[in-house]
């Protein structure tokens, strides 16, 4: 990654600042950027604030590279545009685009408000779509090729029950991840997205889900159980049930990376086998 700048959103905690650290340690400088602050009052759970976002700069300058970090909602195409231009004037290039950022709540179909499913909508699935809109020409103009990954989820591979407008943005992705592998190819532009399932961060409320789990038990049938992993815990053996996000940026930055070169358009399931139940 010596040399190579890459974009990510939602970075100012739990995956995205995993990519961004991750990115870094490889040779990466890193345009952060994070909405900081609550975008729909349908998510229940605490969104970051502008001192997550600092501590991502730290981070990646403390592994020796230079960081831009800015505060922007990916719903806005306008400050998408300017931050990828005042990247591109900071570091001279864009090679690497991890479009992460995305909200999830919960409720049947029927009885989500327009604001629940639009927000969820206009956040995972436009905000990517501005995102790549703000990206793609900055990437065509330097001239590099490069990676770009799309944060999909198991539920943009498989539909669940109780976050119906989360899956369908997440399934929406994969179609765009596709066509844009198609579109962007003769650039040089390699783009797939990934799958995670569970993931130890914020997002994952283990309360909400147990309350809609409560309230509609079939639901449950519909969310395989993570196949542990061994993991040391004070030098004594345990068992480690959710994935961290450190074990999804493995996988980005493989997909950043000229190991995977030969790989475009492709779904990539991080999830230890979790769908194929």
């Amino acid at each position: 990654m010596e040399g190579r700048v890459a974009l990510i959103t939602g970075a100012a905690r739990g995956q995205g600042r995993a990519h961004a650290v991750r990115l870094a340690a490889d040779g990466a400088d890193i345009i952060a950027i994070d909405v900081c602050g609550s975008v729909s009052p349908s998510v229940t759970y605490p969104m970051p604030g502008p001192a997550d976002l600092a501590e991502t700069v730290r981070l990646v300058e403390a592994k020796g590279r230079k960081a831009l970090g800015r505060e922007v909602d990916i719903r806005d195409l306008a400050a998408l545009q300017q931050v990828v231009a005042d990247g591109m004037e900071q570091f001279g290039r864009l090679d690497i685009v991890v479009a992460n950022a995305g909200i999830l709540s919960w409720g049947r179909i029927w009885e989500m408000s327009e604001r629940q499913w639009d927000d969820v909508i206009d956040v995972n699935l436009n905000g990517t779509w501005r995102t790549l809109r703000a990206a793609v020409p900055a990437m065509i103009e330097a001239g590099n090729g490069g990676s770009i990954i799309v944060v999909s989820s198991s539920a943009g591979l498989k539909a669940t029950p109780g976050n119906a407008h989360y899956a369908a943005s997440k399934h929406g992705l994969v179609a765009l991840t596709n066509a844009l592998a198609l579109e962007a190819g003769e650039y040089g532009i390699r783009v797939n997205s990934i799958h995670p399932y569970s993931i130890d961060t914020p997002m994952v409320e283990k309360e909400a889900m147990m309350e809609i789990f409560g309230k509609y038990p079939s639901f449950l049938h519909s969310f395989a159980p993570m196949p542990f992993k061994p993991v040391a815990h004070d030098g004594k053996p345990g068992l480690q049930e959710f994935m961290t996000p450190e074990e999804v940026a493995d996988v980005v930055a493989w997909l950043a990376g000229d190991g995977s070169a030969t790989v475009s358009g492709s779904q990539i399931a991080v999830d230890r086998g979790t769908m194929k139940y």
